[in-house]
């Protein structure tokens, strides 16, 4: 799926890596899926920021240099609005973000690019390399993925839970409902979310449930803009108690037809996707500063997706909605001027 978009315990703590007790300090959930969610992401995380000494980053370096203008040049291939988004940050935050997204980006090509059994070991191969001390591979990513590990103390954690979700697409191809649908997309993305708060600093663990809430919107526009791609390749990345409900079965799935169905089950989508963008909006005033606008815009270009899809008939079987330059811009500007208001608070969004 291209867009799902990790034991290195000397690595989880380093200068920058509070030690803090996390239990009691994160917003209270309601919603089921959302406590269980949470309690992954804070598993044993106490322990992961105590394990480990810590290590002082190497300088970069000429090998080092080129190793982040590889993620720098991956990111800005196949994402456009990723990269467009950290542009915002702060140079040091710009380099290390993206070579968050080349490793997600590694893992998610070695799913998609191979059959199921190459694949399989590659992936563990790939988690040995990337995660585990001692090892000198040549990959271009790891030099820069392992310098950004240093410095901003993320926690393996989530790493390892990224791709485990990814994994799981070598046996599980359709998801019985949201619970496990929510599940699937903690693990390949709000684990990017969590890896990037480390990055880009958050000043209450009450970003924790946010930053959650964020990665299952951002992951659930993908599915809902890649309904079609995924088809084709055996996937059907939507909750099947809700297919049946809107009486939408495999057969018509097929026929890859916009039918008053269809029209019906995907707006229920979006409207539930836009409340996620809502709710995990106010998450934003927990970060650093130099980090709030590129957060802040990645999800509103990822929500305007929601938009694209609507103004294309929700025909996600023959067009792929896409966010133009011009349009990109305008949000940009929109979202600063909204940050500077305010108004991506608790209190302005609730």
């Amino acid at each position: 799926m291209l867009h799902r978009q990790q034991n290195l315990t000397a690595m989880i703590v380093s200068i920058k890596a509070p030690i803090v007790r996390l239990s009691n300090k994160f917003m209270t959930i309601h919603q089921t899926w959302e406590s269980n969610l949470l309690a992954l992401a804070t598993h044993q995380l106490d322990v992961c920021l105590q394990t480990g000494s810590k290590c002082v980053p190497s300088p970069l370096d000429t090998k080092l240099q080129h190793s982040y203008q590889y993620c720098a040049e991956l990111t800005a291939y196949h994402s456009r609005t990723f990269y467009f988004a950290s542009s915002v940050m702060p140079y040091p935050k710009r380099i290390a973000i993206r070579a968050l997204y080349a490793f997600c980006r590694k893992v998610d090509d070695i799913v998609d690019k191979n059959p199921p059994a190459i694949a399989s070991q590659q992936l563990q191969n790939w988690r040995n390399y990337a995660l585990l001390p001692h090892t000198h591979p040549t990959e271009e990513i790891l030099p820069a993925w392992r310098d950004m590990l240093f410095r901003q103390g993320v926690p393996l954690l989530y790493a390892h839970q990224l791709i485990d979700g990814v994994a799981s697409d070598f046996d599980q191809r359709t998801y019985a409902n949201f619970d496990e649908l929510s599940l699937y997309a903690y693990r390949v993305a709000s684990t990017v979310g969590l890896m990037s708060m480390y990055i880009i600093g958050f000043d209450s663990h009450t970003a924790f449930s946010y930053a959650i809430k964020l990665g299952v919107a951002l992951q659930m526009t993908n599915i809902l803009r890649d309904v079609g791609e995924d088809y084709r390749m055996g996937r059907v990345y939507l909750p099947q108690d809700e297919l049946a409900q809107f009486g939408i079965t495999d057969q018509q799935l097929a026929t890859a037809k916009v039918t008053p169905a269809w029209r019906e089950f995907m707006q229920f989508q979006i409207a539930r996707n836009r409340r996620l963008y809502e709710e995990s909006l106010p998450g934003v005033a927990y970060l650093g500063k130099d980090g709030q606008l590129a957060v802040a815009t990645a999800a509103v270009l990822y929500r305007e997706i929601l938009a694209q899809i609507e103004q294309n008939d929700y025909d996600v079987f023959s067009k792929r909605a896409h966010v133009g330059g011009r349009r990109k811009l305008q949000l940009l500007l929109n979202t600063w001027l909204r940050l500077k208001k305010g108004d991506f608070t608790p209190a302005k969004i609730a």
